[in-house]
């Protein structure tokens, strides 16, 4: 297995994999992949070689099976202490065909040492109920809710 940063050769998987993942929680969420695989390579074009998205892939046998997007999150600087960044998690997926081998947490592994290694202060991801054993096994923990207001 190989595990690194996404290139811009992964874009159509990556597409395709965002698309599948979708549809694995939202079926009804079937119309026009033209149309979203347009806007998703802008997307990804744009962020694969830009410094704000890191996006990690799993790659085994030439095959993506399993990828993971960080935004970094800027702080604003504090009095009396050196302000590192945060991470933003999400689009943590790993395909089907590929689960229960130990493949995302060995991708939640290397996001964590690269994490530590940049001096980002946390990692924060809003799991779904059936993701959260995923997470509590690869040591991440609940914390107190976000608020939000939505806008739409």
């Amino acid at each position: 297995m190989n595990i690194r940063k996404a290139t811009v050769e992964d874009i159509a998987a990556l597409i395709l994999m965002r698309w599948e993942f979708t549809l694995e929680h939202q079926p009804e969420v079937s119309d026009n992949f033209e149309l979203f695989a347009t806007e998703c390579r802008a997307f990804l074009e744009q962020e694969i070689s830009g410094e704000r998205w890191h996006i990690w892939v799993a790659e085994v046998d030439g095959v993506i099976a399993s990828h993971v997007y960080i935004q970094l999150i800027d702080k604003v600087p504090r009095p009396g202490r050196i302000t590192y960044p945060f991470a933003y998690m999400t689009n943590v997926y790993t395909d089907p065909d590929y689960r229960s081998r130990g493949i995302g947490s060995r991708l939640l592994k290397t996001i964590q040492e690269w994490a530590a290694a940049n001096k980002i202060e946390f990692i924060i991801v809003w799991p779904s109920e059936e993701s959260r054993e995923f997470y509590a096994r690869n040591r991440y923990t609940l914390c107190n809710d976000p608020m939000e207001l939505h806008l739409s």
